[in-house]
């Protein structure tokens, strides 16, 4: 439920929620900062969900995807494509399929701490 001084949550069907980066800005982010970036939107999404609310946490998820889709056009990360692109099966397998994968959201946290903490020691 919303407080009554805070605007509700983006819709993830909407127009970008990141506007500015996507105009470019997201490419001056090293892949470690982009993961990174997508995964406090995972994090957001798991706990949201472990509140019982699905509407922000799908709205989290609707970020984390837009920024995984802005890291799989970025060039710069050809090379990476395909671990991109199966990064964003499992996220779509774990919230709204059949869990295939087998994720928990213990694996995700570990997955994505790692480019969290490697992206806070190049700060």
């Amino acid at each position: 439920m919303n407080a009554p001084d805070r605007d509700p949550p983006p819709r993830p069907d909407a127009a970008p929620q990141h506007r500015e980066l996507a105009d470019g800005r997201w490419q001056t982010f090293s892949l470690v900062e982009q993961l990174a970036n997508v995964g406090s939107e995972v994090e957001r999404a798991l706990s949201w969900a472990a509140k019982g609310n699905a509407d922000y946490s799908e709205r989290a998820l609707g970020r984390a995807l837009e920024l995984l889709s802005l890291t799989i056009d970025d060039p710069r990360h050809r090379q990476r494509l395909k671990e991109l692109t199966r990064l964003r099966e499992a996220l779509h397998d774990y919230f709204h399929g059949e869990n295939e994968f087998g994720s928990t959201p213990s694996r995700w946290h570990r997955y994505f701490h790692a480019f969290g903490m490697a992206a806070a020691l190049r700060r």
